[in-house]
């Protein structure tokens, strides 16, 4: 398919997706080397809590009959959040990022909002996609955690 007449459906996430949204937020933390510890049960639950209380809103991406995306995020008054973002393993370098991307800058968000989202420096795919998407540099988080301190819980 050529990648510039991508016709991908997309539907705001209802507490019916928090399960298949859970298990790919659970694949999102392997692939970016997240130390966050928490399971797939404990992470639908955090999930369907953000979905219901409206703290945050997600949409599921569809292509050819099959859910292949997501993208997790909070609007406030200046800036749209993302939080999660998360492509298939299977269905990856194909252009659904970029596509998901596109639509949620052209159909979900208002224009004229700062747009931030957080990407561990050493996941050097996902820093060079957002790069290409349009995003640039901002900080720069340094830590030293001491050796007895358990890994927090708090991570994507």
């Amino acid at each position: 398919m050529n990648k510039d007449k991508r016709v991908m459906k997309s539907h705001i996430a209802s507490a019916d997706d928090c399960p298949m949204l859970a298990e790919w937020n659970y694949q999102l933390i392997e692939d970016e080397g997240h130390r966050n510890p928490m399971t797939v049960a404990e992470l639908e639950q955090r999930m369907r809590g953000w979905l219901t209380t409206g703290e945050y809103q997600a949409i599921v991406f569809d292509e050819k009959n099959e859910t292949v995306a997501y993208a997790l995020f909070r609007e406030t008054e200046v800036e749209i959040y993302l939080r999660q973002f998360f492509v298939v393993r299977h269905r990856r370098r194909e252009g659904i990022g970029r596509g998901a991307i596109q639509q949620l800058a052209t159909q979900f968000w208002p224009q004229g909002k700062r747009r931030t989202i957080d990407v561990l420096v050493k996941n050097t795919p996902a820093v060079s996609f957002w790069r290409a998407v349009g995003y640039s540099d901002y900080s720069l988080t340094l830590e030293i955690i001491p050796a007895d301190q358990k890994t927090s819980t708090q991570g994507d």
